[in-house]
């Protein structure tokens, strides 16, 4: 069994910066993508950024320039740095791991962007 626990968020205002972090631990063999979406109220989920074992990043066009994901294998922790927050950026935002083909989620933290 894997969990997945994450850590940051919170409020701050438009064009702060906020950072998240997301630790996996248990049965972690396998695991190779990690990442983040979100969920604004009353939309879907969808993708923030992902980051493979090997170091590819893959980001969401709303987000490019202004995120970054890094990754630290050892640790098994996936780190999101959120710069130049907008308002649109404001939802809880998942963690989630991949473990072979399954999709496993973080609880939830909610990011707050104030205008």
């Amino acid at each position: 069994q894997v969990q997945v626990v994450e850590s940051g968020g919170g409020l701050v205002q438009a064009g702060g910066s906020l950072s998240l972090s997301c630790a996996a631990s248990g049965s972690i063999f396998g695991i190779n993508t990690m990442g983040w979406y979100r969920q604004a109220p009353g939309k879907q989920r969808e993708l923030v950024a992902t980051i493979t074992s090997g170091g590819s990043t893959n980001y969401a066009d709303s987000v490019k320039g202004r995120f970054g994901i890094s990754r630290d294998n050892a640790k098994n922790t996936v780190y999101l740095q959120m710069n130049s927050l907008k308002p649109e950026d404001t939802a809880v935002y998942y963690c989630n791991v991949r473990k072979w083909s399954r999709d496993l989620w973080g609880q939830g933290t909610q990011v707050t962007v104030s205008s």
